[in-house]
Formats: C-alpha cells, sequence, structure tokens
C-alpha cells in the first residue's frame, strides 16, 4: 500500500491513495490552518470508523442479513502531552435492516473488534478501544 501526502499551503494538505482518491487535510488555525480539510487525527479516527464499519457490515451480509444503513459514532480522547496519542476510543455502531439481531449484531462487532479491523487493532497498541451497538428500526 502507497499513499503520497502533498502540502497545498499554509499547513493544508492533500493526500492521494494509491486507488487514485483524494483527501484534504488541514491543521489547526492557531499553526496556519484555515479549516480546509478534516486534522490529520481525525482522518485517523474516520479510516478506523471505516474500516470497523466495513467488517461490521461485510460480516452481517455474510450471514445473509440484509444491511440498509451502518452508523459509526466514534469518540476520542487523547494524551495531554506530546505525543498526544489516542488514550481512549470508543465505537458506537448504529446499524439497520431486515432481520437483524442483537447476537449477529453483537458478534459482528465482536470478530471486527478481535480479529479484522486492522486499524482498530493497531490503535489498540496505544488506546483502550470499547464498542456499542444499537439496532435501528
Amino acid at each position: 500500500m502507497k499513499v503520497t501526502v502533498e502540502l497545498q499551503q499554509n499547513v493544508n494538505f492533500k493526500g492521494t491513495s494509491e486507488s487514485g482518491h483524494e483527501v484534504m487535510m488541514d491543521g489547526p488555525e492557531a499553526f496556519g490552518g484555515e479549516n480546509k480539510g478534516a486534522r490529520p487525527m481525525e482522518t485517523l479516527l474516520m479510516g478506523m470508523g471505516g474500516c470497523a464499519s466495513f467488517d461490521v457490515v461485510h460480516i452481517l451480509r455474510k450471514r445473509r442479513l440484509e444491511v440498509a444503513d451502518c452508523v459509526a459514532e466514534i469518540e476520542a480522547e487523547r494524551a495531554e502531552t506530546e505525543p498526544k496519542v489516542f488514550t481512549k476510543i470508543h465505537l458506537h455502531f448504529k446499524v439497520s435492516g431486515t432481520g437483524l439481531t442483537e447476537k449477529a449484531l453483537g458478534k459482528a462487532v465482536q470478530l471486527s473488534a478481535e480479529k479484522y479491523c486492522s486499524a482498530s487493532i493497531m490503535l489498540g497498541k496505544t488506546a483502550d478501544i470499547t464498542h456499542s451497538f444499537e439496532i435501528v428500526e
């Protein structure tokens, strides 16, 4: 896997993935940022959320359950001193679909957290990661 991150202006950067997709990132205004993109650490959390959400949806669909929507709400705390790594992360999944059960959704979240989500497992080396979920009608 390969990505490039290129300075645009001030502290605004364009990240380009190997598959050709772009993400804009910007630093805080106190450091010259202009709010032209997400902060890099926010982008890291979004990547983790995307990874975990992909797993949950894929696992449920593999079990032939219909998933209409999946929203991952993620809250994180960071260390107070440098490096300001994530110390706590909580993922809350809101999933809707047909035939979903608490047991099936719980198992999908557990498998993602413990086996499949590389981003979560990697961030779990520095942060305490917790999960919750609900089925939304």
